[in-house]
């Protein structure tokens, strides 16, 4: 089942109603009235009514209310509640009516202490906005002339500095949309989308096509490359090998090689010296710590001027590749351990 229904047009909507008018509006209108009515000086003036403490009880809650969200990983209702401040600020306006207050002289200190509690109120939104919107927080904080506050002092109402001025430039955090407008520019995203969607699919194909061939090469080159057959050998021939478990204690790739890695291997209670030709496999970091098995009674050899004390076995794959020969994973077979 879908968890929600997502279009553009209801992303049209939400940013004219919330980003464009609920909080772009909201903002704009306090810095106009500040600006017209005290030429940007905002003042709280303490000519306080009822109405502006359940204004401030409702914004300095609002805090609490965004962390218990973000506690149960819920953003978008933590967005919502930072939106109900917003809301919450409109209302204050309009049960407030700074127009009409500004007709009457006599309500000078009432109308500088409502748009001081609306710039209070935004910059509390501000900071409540800034972990999921961070540019649009800083410019509503530029504007007020203020900066974003910390969390820890959200739930005091009255730190916006009495008297500070705010910008006499308003910008306009959102303009309104039209639906048919953003219609135009997403059937142009989607076209191109389809394009190279489409694009996308003939390179698959043809990487499909080039790896179903190159399967088909090395199939036929491990078919046609049939292990060499050697001549028969007795018991008593094969016996005279002796195989044991070895343990690479240090290994280092042999200078001027690009073949050749030279190991010391411990051998129960020896260790010995070995040159193999698996540096194209192995690199010596990954060969330390690794139990191998090996052919201990070879007669001693010197490969690239390095004395090689026994061979390390590996097993050849139809494309030539090495695999090191080791002891069954899981089970703890120490070194020395004689096989046969």
């Amino acid at each position: 089942e879908n968890d929600g229904v997502i279009t553009w047009e209801l992303v049209v909507e939400r940013i004219n109603s919330d980003l464009a008018n609920t909080m772009g509006n909201l903002v704009n209108r306090t810095i106009a009235m500040s600006n017209k009515y005290f030429d940007g000086v905002v003042a709280d003036k303490g000519a306080a009514e009822p109405v502006d403490e359940d204004l401030k009880a409702f914004v300095t809650a609002a805090y609490d209310k965004v962390e218990a969200k973000m506690d149960e990983l819920r953003a978008a209702d933590a967005l919502t509640e930072i939106f109900a401040v917003f809301k919450r600020l409109n209302k204050y306006i309009d049960e407030t009516e700074p127009w009409v207050l500004a007709r009457d002289e006599a309500k000078a200190d009432r109308l500088s202490t409502v748009l001081y509690n609306l710039i209070e109120g935004i910059t509390i939104g501000a900071a409540l906005l800034a972990p999921f919107m961070p540019d649009t927080a800083d410019k509503i904080v530029k504007m007020l002339n203020t900066k974003i506050r910390d969390f820890e002092t959200l739930g005091t109402f009255g730190l916006y500095p009495s008297g500070n001025k705010v910008t006499d430039k308003p910008e306009i955090l959102f303009a309104r949309l039209k639906e048919a407008d953003v219609m135009k520019d997403v059937e142009k995203i989607m076209e191109k989308q389809r394009k190279e969607a489409a694009k996308q699919a003939k390179l698959e194909e043809k990487a499909k096509e080039k790896a179903a061939g190159a399967s088909q090469k090395a199939e036929k080159k491990a078919e046609a490359k049939e292990p060499e057959k050697k001549e028969e050998v007795t018991i008593d021939d094969f016996a005279k090998l002796q195989f044991k478990v070895g343990e690479v204690l240090e290994c280092q790739e042999v200078p001027k090689s690009k073949k050749l890695l030279c190991s010391r291997i411990r051998v129960g209670g020896e260790v010995r010296q070995i040159v193999s030709g698996i540096r194209k496999y192995y690199s010596a970091e990954e060969m330390v710590g690794k139990k191998v098995m090996v052919i201990t009674n070879l007669k001693p050899a010197k490969l690239a001027g390095i004395v090689s004390e026994g061979m390390i076995l590996c097993a050849e794959g139809p494309d030539g590749s090495l695999a090191l020969m080791t002891p069954e994973p899981g089970k703890d077979i120490p070194d020395g351990s004689e096989i046969g």
